[in-house]
């Protein structure tokens, strides 16, 4: 059993100010992961068949047009940060956007989608004002390849020319689930796609999301985006507007909050994405739905509002939504998130949250 507080890192300035002090404050761990990402995609469980490393690379290569082509200063976030790490931009690609990037290898390599390159991680819910004693809250399991998890960090960015924001991430990776001290959150669940291409990786779309002053502003930027794979997003704002977004490569419905909590988790349910889809192990798809249901009647049917620490209750869950490692997958919980968009109020656990603390922080720390 592992328990640790989670890491911070804080991260100030320009875009490159700001990568060069992640890169040089995790460059070995950050070369490290990046070569456990290359591997797992060479290994071709999850991107679909095997592959050689230069393969990988010259395939990860093809994004960066995109990249930079999208968010200028977030591509040279990106390269700060892979220079001073010591990996290239290719290998940042990978490191930060595996789940996006097995997509775009699946729909490179061409031939039929098989059933085994799938993945499945996170359960997220977003929960109305009106369920959530007048303001609404964002969370979520953060479930991934149990190497991901000892590189799990909390991101303190202070940049020039953006709102602050607290964002829960991975070393090497620009950020994964966020809130901004003007009140937006994004989280993000994995899907499968079958319509991958070389575009923008999930961790970019995030933190370009996280730079509005609105949630219908986050989304602008979401349904825009030349996408590489398949995410669902959730946005919430401080005024209580929320989405979710089934965002495949080729289609992008959204669902607006209601007077009920939105849970998602690792399979389409629009039938507008539907065609979009990858094939998906049947174990893999019931566990999706075993987690969809369950965190549903959890958050539907039990008396009074919903509250930060229902929330936490609702991510320790132990049958199906806090997960433990099994092979070959080797999916777990490498940590969790709640966030309070009207407070500026954040939780972060790492880890298997049934198993670690949820520690607080506040947006007023990041915009002192």
């Amino acid at each position: 059993m592992r328990r640790s507080p989670i890491r911070q890192l804080d991260l100030a300035g320009s875009p490159e100010a700001m990568g060069d002090a992640h890169g040089r404050a995790h460059a070995a761990e950050i070369r490290r992961y990046a070569a456990d990402r290359v591997e797992l995609v060479a290994e071709g469980l999850w991107s679909g068949g095997p592959l050689e490393r230069g393969t990988v690379l010259e395939l990860a290569d093809a994004c960066l047009g995109a990249h930079e082509a999208f968010s200028p200063r977030l591509h040279a976030e990106m390269l700060a940060m892979a220079s001073a790490a010591g990996i290239t931009g290719a290998e940042a690609v990978v490191v930060g956007g595996f789940t996006d990037f097995v997509d775009t290898v699946r729909a490179a390599a061409g031939g039929p989608h098989p059933a085994a390159a799938t993945e499945d991680d996170c359960t997220a819910f977003v929960v109305p004002d009106g369920r959530a004693e007048g303001a609404g809250l964002l969370g979520q399991t953060w479930d991934m390849h149990d190497t991901a998890t000892d590189y799990v960090v909390l991101a303190r960015l202070r940049p020039d020319d953006a709102p602050g924001a607290l964002v829960f991430t991975t070393v090497g990776c620009l950020g994964q689930i966020g809130m901004n001290e003007v009140g937006v959150c994004v989280g993000i669940n994995n899907l499968t796609g079958n319509d991958g291409r070389f575009g923008v990786t999930w961790p970019t779309i995030i933190r370009e999301m996280l730079t509005k002053a609105t949630a219908a502003e986050a989304l602008d930027v979401l349904l825009g985006a030349d996408l590489a794979g398949a995410h669902n997003y959730l946005i919430l704002d401080a005024e209580g507007q929320g989405f979710s977004v089934e965002a495949m490569s080729s289609a992008r419905p959204v669902q607006t909050l209601g007077a009920e909590p939105l849970v998602h988790t690792n399979h389409v349910t629009d039938p507008a994405a539907l065609p979009f889809e990858g094939e998906r192990n049947p174990e893999l798809m019931a566990n999706s739905r075993r987690r969809l249901e369950l965190a549903t009647d959890l958050l539907t049917n039990g008396n009074g509002p919903v509250s930060a620490e229902r929330l936490m209750e609702v991510t320790r869950e132990p049958t199906a939504i806090c997960r433990w490692p099994d092979d070959p997958y080797r999916v777990e919980s490498s940590g969790a998130v709640i966030m309070h968009p009207r407070t500026g109020d954040f939780w972060a656990c790492w880890g298997q949250p049934a198993e670690n603390a949820y520690q607080h922080f506040s947006l007023a720390s990041v915009g002192a």
